[in-house]
C-alpha cells in the first residue's frame, strides 16, 4: 500500500527471530489523521509490527515507509518524529511530573524554554498541571500513564504509536485517557494502538487489523467488521454447568436449530447469533428450552475477535 495520504505504508512486511516468523507477509497503509489498531492474542505479531514501525527493530523481509521515510534507511529521522507511549510506563520516579517532561524534552534538542512551555501546557492538556512539582513515584496508575502520553508528545509528534494504552487502569482513569487521545486525534495527531480491550478499540479506532499467526485475518472499521462477521444481535442464554456438560449442550443447541445464524457452545451458556434478539428468545420459549438467565445484546468487535481467533487461551 502507499500513495498520498498514508504516514505508514507496508508491502510484504515479514518479521522473522530465528526460524520464527513472528510477522508474515503483511500489507497495511495508515492514513493521516486517523486512529489505527491492531487486535489480536498474545503472539500473533502485533508488538513486533509496532516496533518495526517504531523503527528499534528492522523488517526481515518487505517494505516500509514511516512519514514518507523508508524504515530500513532514514530510522533515526522517523523516530525523531514519532511519539511512543510503550506497555510498561518508564518514567523517571525520582523526578518531578514537569521535569519527567522539560528533561526529556533535550533528547530532542528542543531550547530549555520551548520545552518548560510545552511542557505546562501538555500537563494541562493530560490534567496534571496541578500535579507539576510533585515526584512521580506515589502518583496513581492512571496520572503515570497521562504522563506518559505528554513525554511522548514533547516533540510534537505526527505520528503516535501508542502499546496498550490503558492496561491496568480502573474505569474512570481508562475514559480520561481515552477522551485526551480523542482530542488528539481531532487536533490531526495520527494514532497508532494495540489492545486488549475491544471496546477500547470500538471508542478509539477508525479502522483497525485483526492479526492472527503473524497474518492480517481481518481489516475494516469496528461496525464494518461486526456487519461481516458476525449479527446485529447476540442472545445468551445462561445454564447450570451440568446442563451443557458434554452430549447434553450440543442435544440442546441441536433443539433450537434454525432459530439463529449460528450457534456457540460455551461450558455456561449458548449464545445465539441473530437478526432480531427479542424474537429468537419468543422463539427459545416456544421450543421448549428453559434457560437460568436470558440476555439480548448488540453483537460487539468481542464477537467477532473470537470468531476469527477463537476461544482457546494463547500463552
Amino acid at each position: 500500500m502507499g500513495g498520498d495520504g498514508y504516514l505508514i505504508s507496508a508491502t510484504g512486511l515479514v518479521k522473522r527471530f530465528g526460524d520464527f516468523t513472528a510477522v508474515a507477509g503483511i500489507d497495511l497503509g495508515v492514513r493521516r489523521g486517523e486512529a489505527f489498531g491492531f487486535l489480536g492474542p498474545n503472539g500473533a505479531g502485533k508488538s513486533s509490527t509496532m516496533r518495526m514501525i517504531g523503527c528499534v527493530s528492522p523488517p526481515s523481509e518487505g517494505r516500509l515507509s514511516i512519514l514518507g521515510l523508508d524504515a530500513a534507511s532514514h530510522g533515526p529521522q522517523i523516530r525523531a518524529r514519532l511519539g511512543v507511549v510503550p506497555q510498561q510506563d518508564s518514567l523517571d520516579v525520582e523526578l518531578t511530573v514537569l521535569e519527567n517532561l522539560t528533561i526529556y524534552a533535550r533528547y530532542f534538542g528542543i531550547p530549555r524554554a520551548v520545552a518548560q512551555r510545552r511542557a505546562a501546557e501538555l500537563l494541562d492538556f493530560v490534567q496534571l498541571a496541578d500535579r507539576a512539582g510533585d515526584r512521580v513515584e506515589p502518583l496513581s496508575g492512571g496520572m503515570k500513564r497521562r504522563l506518559t502520553i505528554a513525554r511522548s508528545l514533547v516533540n510534537e509528534p505526527e505520528l503516535v504509536l501508542l502499546d496498550e494504552p490503558t492496561t491496568g487502569l480502573d474505569p474512570q482513569a481508562r475514559h480520561l485517557v481515552w477522551e485526551r487521545l480523542y482530542r488528539l486525534k481531532q487536533r490531526g495527531v495520527t494514532l497508532v494502538l494495540t489492545t486488549h480491550y475491544m471496546d477500547e478499540a470500538e471508542q478509539l479506532c477508525d479502522r483497525l487489523v485483526v492479526m492472527d499467526g503473524g497474518r492480517i485475518v481481518a481489516e475494516g472499521s469496528p461496525s464494518a467488521l461486526i456487519a461481516r462477521f458476525s449479527t446485529r444481535e447476540v442472545v445468551e442464554l445462561r445454564f447450570d454447568l451440568a446442563d451443557l456438560d458434554g452430549a447434553r449442550g450440543r442435544d440442546i443447541a441441536d433443539t433450537l436449530t434454525g432459530l439463529a445464524d449460528r450457534v456457540e457452545v460455551l461450558p455456561d451458556r449458548l449464545l445465539l447469533y441473530t437478526a432480531d434478539g427479542d424474537a429468537t428468545v419468543t422463539a427459545v420459549t416456544d421450543r421448549g428450552v428453559e434457560p437460568m438467565s436470558v440476555l439480548v445484546r448488540r453483537s460487539s468487535l468481542e464477537d467477532v475477535f473470537l470468531r476469527l481467533t477463537g476461544r482457546t487461551l494463547v500463552d
